[in-house]
Formats: C-alpha cells, sequence, structure tokens
C-alpha cells in the first residue's frame, strides 16, 4: 500500500450527516499496475464516479461534517458491493474486460480475493461504522448520505435525468430530496438510472440493517465535472442538507426492511 484505503475528513466534525464517497478515486495501489488494462480506461465511469470526490470534499468543509472517501477505484475492488456480491470485483464493465481481475473471486483466487477485502474494502467499512458508533455514543443519529455520478448516456442513449435519488423502503430523505430537486426544476429519477435496493451494499449495510436515515444521491457527470460546476453544487447541497436533516422523524432509528428481503 502507498495510500491509507479511504481518505477521512472532518472525524470530529457534526453528529447530523455523515457524508459517504465510495467512487472517489481510479487510483490502483503498487503491485497491481493497470489491472491489465489501458491507462486510458482509468479516465472513464468504470474507474471511478467523475466529480464526486472535490464536490464530497467541497460540501464536508462547508457543512463541518465527516465525509469518508475510497481510496482505490472500484475496478480493483467494488466498496459499494458486499463481499458475497458476485461483482465486488468485476471481470467485464461497460465492455471492457479486465484481465487482472480474471479469476479473483472465492472459488478460483481465494487468496487474491481475501486480501483486496482485507486491505481496501473492509477498512472503508469498518472506519463508516466507527464514524455512526461515534455519534451514536452521543446519543445522535447520523443522516447517512452516499454521493455518486452517473454517465449521461450509456450505450449510445441520452440518460434523460439530471440527479437520480435512490433508496430502498427508507423514504424520509428520499421523497423530500426528490421534491427539492424538481422545485429547482431538475429532472429526477425515482430510483434512476440505478436502483438503490442491493442486498449488502453501502447503504444496506449501514443504513437500512441499522434503521439509521440515508439516501443515495447520483448526479449526472456532465454537471459536476469542472471545479465550478461541483461548486455551484456543493453550494446546493450546503443548503439542502440541513433542511432535509431537520424534518420531523428523520433523525431517528426506524426499521423500514429491505425490497431485498422479499
Amino acid at each position: 500500500m502507498t495510500y491509507p484505503p479511504f481518505e477521512l475528513i472532518h472525524p470530529d466534525g457534526g453528529l447530523d450527516i455523515l457524508l459517504l464517497c465510495d467512487h472517489a478515486s481510479n487510483a490502483v495501489p503498487d503491485g497491481y499496475g493497470t489491472l491489465g488494462l489501458p491507462a486510458t480506461e482509468f479516465h472513464r465511469h468504470i474507474a471511478y464516479d467523475i466529480g464526486t470526490a472535490p464536490l464530497v470534499r467541497d460540501v464536508s468543509r462547508r457543512l463541518c461534517c465527516p465525509a469518508l472517501l475510497g481510496t482505490s477505484s472500484r475496478l480493483l475492488i467494488d466498496l459499494n458491493r458486499g463481499v458475497d456480491d458476485p461483482t465486488i470485483v468485476m471481470k467485464l464493465s461497460d465492455g471492457s474486460i479486465i484481465p487482472g481481475n480474471a479469476d479473483v473471486d472465492p472459488y478460483r483466487n481465494e487468496p487474491e480475493f481475501q486480501r483486496r477485502v482485507a486491505l481496501f474494502h473492509q477498512p472503508y467499512h469498518d472506519a463508516v461504522a466507527a464514524q455512526i458508533a461515534r455519534v451514536r455514543a452521543l446519543g445522535r443519529v447520523p443522516v447517512i448520505v452516499s454521493v455518486h455520478s452517473f454517465t449521461p448516456s450509456w450505450r449510445g442513449v441520452a440518460r434523460p435525468w439530471e440527479v437520480g435519488v435512490l433508496w430502498d423502503l427508507d423514504d424520509r430523505l428520499a421523497r423530500p430530496m426528490m421534491a427539492a430537486f424538481e422545485a429547482e426544476g431538475f429532472v429526477v429519477g425515482d430510483n434512476l438510472p440505478y436502483i438503490g435496493f442491493l442486498k449488502n451494499d453501502t447503504l444496506y449495510r449501514h443504513g437500512t440493517a441499522q434503521g439509521l436515515p440515508h439516501v443515495l444521491l447520483e448526479i449526472r457527470q456532465d454537471l459536476i465535472d469542472t471545479e465550478a460546476k461541483q461548486q455551484v453544487w456543493a453550494a446546493r447541497l450546503e443548503k439542502m442538507l440541513p433542511l432535509l436533516v431537520a424534518r420531523e422523524g428523520v433523525q431517528e432509528v426506524r426499521f423500514f426492511g429491505s425490497r431485498t428481503d422479499k
């Protein structure tokens, strides 16, 4: 390792909001090279969520709240997957075969699979759990906001949404967040362009399973691909998130269950 497995900002910051950025980085640790891919592939969405890292850092600074960011590319291991998910180490992503991942799974190359879990995946999730435990020990309930980005088109088809709000059964943040974006004139995807209920992903593990309020925000990449655009979005979230958190019934432990349990 040449860098820590996660970046933690404002670890002793405010108790109301915990920001997460699973796919913040396109970096690959020493010893893995480019996983057999051309270096140009690491500038694509398959490697990381473009624009999210500087945005999350800025929002964390503005709100003085803790934020956790992954520091390795999702091509190495996907932090937003459970260890039982076959896509946690992707072998094929958006048409690109990843040679360095060809046999990395619990059946063919378990030592390397477990090594990646132990060095990169588990430390990140342990850090998330530690931040939650810090707030809960003080008698407060943290609101988890995970920030991702998505491509403007998929397989040649333009995506109409500008933002997507992903959620499972706990709608305490999702519905008012969608309404807030729609009031600003945005085209909002309700569990689009992805679904927000995946067994043992980050928000299932730290939100759903613990009864904590949570939401996953997807922002279209062309809206946050420059510093100027990121600042606009940081200002928007600086204003929006505290209002959402302050809503009645949000900062409570409530178990809604999951659509994945049905």
